[in-house]
C-alpha cells in the first residue's frame, strides 16, 4: 500500500469514472485500474463495482475511502509542515473572507502578496462566519479574515485592524457635523441581512431596538452597495466601514459623517484553528494585511480609549 493508491481511490470514488479519474492523477486508465487492483487484493475486500455506470463505491469501499482521506491529510499535513520549518512560504493557504470585508481589502493587498510568494498558491471563498468557522474545524480552509470577537475556544484570533463605522444617508438632523451613535437611534435606518455580523454590531453600538426601516417595506440586503441604493433612493441612513467608504466616489462621499470620540470601530481579525502547521504561512499573510491596511486607515492611529469596538 503506499500514498498513490490512496490518492487513487479517492479520485476514482469523487470522479466515478476510470478515465476521468486516470486524467485527474496524471496517470494511464490501465495504470489507475492496476494500482487499484493491487490494493485491493492486499485488503481482501472489494472497493468499487466496476459493472455499474457510473461506477459504484461499494459499502466497505466508502469506510476505506473515508480513511484514505484522512491518511491524506495528514501526510499533505506533514509535507506542509516541512516546508514551515524549512523557512518556505509555499504550498497552500486556503482562506475564508466574510463578504462586508473581501470586496474592499482583498484588492489591496493580494496582488502584492501573490506576487511576492510565487509558489504559494492561495486560494478564497467568500463566505459568511458560521461557514468559516465550520471549515476551520473541519480543516478546509487555513484562516478566516472576520469581524471579531468570536470566542469559539478552537480558534485562535489575531488582530489585523480596527476600522471607523461611519454613518451614511442623508440625516434630519443636517446640521450635526460630528455625531454620537444616539444621535441616530431616531433616525430611519436601513441594515442588511439579519444575523449579518455589521448588522449586529450597528444594533448593539447604536443601542437600536428596531430593525424596521418603513412601516409597508421589509427589505434586507446581503451586500453593502445594495443598502447604498435604498438609501439613495428612499432616503434614510446606514452605517459603513472605513475601508468600504475608502471606495466610495467623490459624489456618496460627501453623504458620509464621523463621530465625535469615542468612535464606534469594527475588529478585523484573521482566524485558525490551533494547534496547526500553517503558522509562518498564517503570518506571512497577517504581516501583508497589516503593512497594507494599517497606513490608510484613521483608526490607525486612534487609541483604545478613543474607540468603542462595536459586539456582535
Amino acid at each position: 500500500m503506499n500514498i498513490q493508491q490512496l490518492e487513487y481511490i479517492v479520485a476514482l470514488d469523487k470522479l466515478k469514472n476510470f478515465s476521468k479519474a486516470a486524467e485527474s492523477c496524471f496517470i494511464t486508465q490501465a495504470t489507475l485500474s492496476t494500482m487499484i487492483k493491487k490494493l485491493e487484493k492486499e485488503l481482501d475486500l472489494t472497493i468499487f463495482d466496476r459493472k455499474t455506470n457510473p461506477i459504484i463505491t461499494t459499502d466497505c469501499g466508502l469506510e476505506i475511502i473515508e480513511e484514505a482521506k484522512k491518511a491524506l491529510f495528514h501526510i499533505h499535513k506533514l509535507k506542509d509542515l516541512s516546508a514551515e520549518v524549512k523557512g518556505k512560504i509555499e504550498g497552500e493557504l486556503r482562506i475564508g473572507v466574510i463578504p462586508t470585508v473581501a470586496s474592499n481589502l482583498l484588492h489591496r493587498f493580494i496582488p502584492k502578496y501573490v506576487a511576492k510568494y510565487k509558489k504559494l498558491t492561495v486560494t478564497i471563498e467568500e463566505i459568511t462566519t458560521p461557514l468559516i468557522v465550520e471549515k476551520l474545524k473541519k480543516g478546509q480552509l487555513d484562516a478566516g479574515i472576520v469581524s471579531t470577537p468570536l470566542k469559539v475556544d478552537e480558534l485562535e484570533e489575531d488582530l489585523l485592524y480596527y476600522e471607523k463605522l461611519l454613518v451614511y444617508g442623508k440625516l434630519n438632523q443636517e446640521k450635526l457635523k460630528f455625531l454620537q451613535p444616539k444621535d441616530i437611534s431616531t433616525e430611519k435606518i436601513w441594515l442588511m441581512e439579519e444575523e449579518n455580523c455589521i448588522t449586529d454590531q450597528i444594533m448593539n453600538v447604536c443601542s437600536l431596538k428596531d430593525k424596521s426601516s418603513n412601516s409597508n417595506l421589509h427589505f434586507q440586503p446581503n451586500s453593502l452597495n445594495s443598502l447604498l441604493n435604498m438609501v439613495d433612493n428612499l432616503n434614510g441612513i446606514t452605517l459603513i466601514p472605513e475601508l468600504y467608504y475608502l471606495d466610495l466616489p467623490k459624489k456618496q462621499k460627501k453623504l458620509v459623517k464621523d463621530f465625535v470620540s469615542p468612535y464606534p470601530v469594527r475588529e478585523i481579525s484573521l482566524v485558525y484553528h490551533r494547534p496547526y502547521a500553517k503558522l509562518r504561512l498564517i503570518a506571512s499573510l497577517k504581516n501583508e494585511i497589516i503593512s497594507t491596511i494599517k497606513p490608510i486607515l484613521d483608526s490607525h492611529s486612534l487609541k483604545n480609549h478613543e474607540m468603542i469596538i462595536a459586539k456582535m
